[in-house]
């Protein structure tokens, strides 16, 4: 009989880490600030209104060199819609000029903010590894997250699915693809 409650005892323990892991997946993000290359400062909470997809990168990360060409044709399709694509660096302040040159040769014409690094993706939910990319709802609650490179319908879904009113079934909130 002991064995029995102990199994009982650890199954009740797992279900209560699952749930505490699913409520802590949909806690609100920190609004830190953050800063355009040409100095001014911008924080994720002005954005609120409309759906916000973040994106993690550096200029270093080979994932991201594939993913930001992808993700800015994906936000050029949103154009005219209540969505916002925001691009945030965790390049070094020493490498920080390499952002304009790497955004140009990729075609992204969309701003990149500075002043991330990995202790803010972990803040974020997204682990230590770019890329990392969020999708936040109109209240700036996180929707998606995606660890790793993000495929076009790890973004398309979840923007889609707030876009329409949430109907339907809701998106897969964490997606691992390293």
């Amino acid at each position: 009989m002991l064995r029995y409650r102990n199994a009982t005892a650890l199954a009740g323990l797992l279900l209560v880490f699952a749930v505490m892991s699913n409520l802590l997946v949909a806690k609100r993000v920190p609004d830190p600030s953050f800063k355009t290359l040409d100095g001014q400062t911008r924080k994720l909470s002005t954005l609120r209104g409309q759906v916000v997809v973040v994106n993690f990168w550096a200029t270093w990360c080979g994932p991201c060199q594939e993913e930001l060409p992808r993700l800015s044709q994906i936000a050029a399709s949103y154009a005219g819609k209540p969505v916002s694509f925001v691009f945030i660096s965790i390049d070094a302040p020493k490498d920080r000029a390499k952002i304009p040159g790497t955004l140009a040769r990729l075609n992204v014409s969309f701003d990149s903010w500075v002043n991330a690094d990995t202790d803010t993706l972990g803040r974020f939910g997204l682990g230590d590894i770019v890329p990392g990319t969020l999708v936040l709802d109109e209240n700036g609650e996180p929707v998606a997250r995606v660890m790793g490179e993000a495929k076009e319908d790890d973004v398309r879904k979840p923007v889609d699915w707030l876009l329409g009113g949430k109907q339907g079934d809701p998106p897969t909130a964490l997606t691992k693809r390293y």
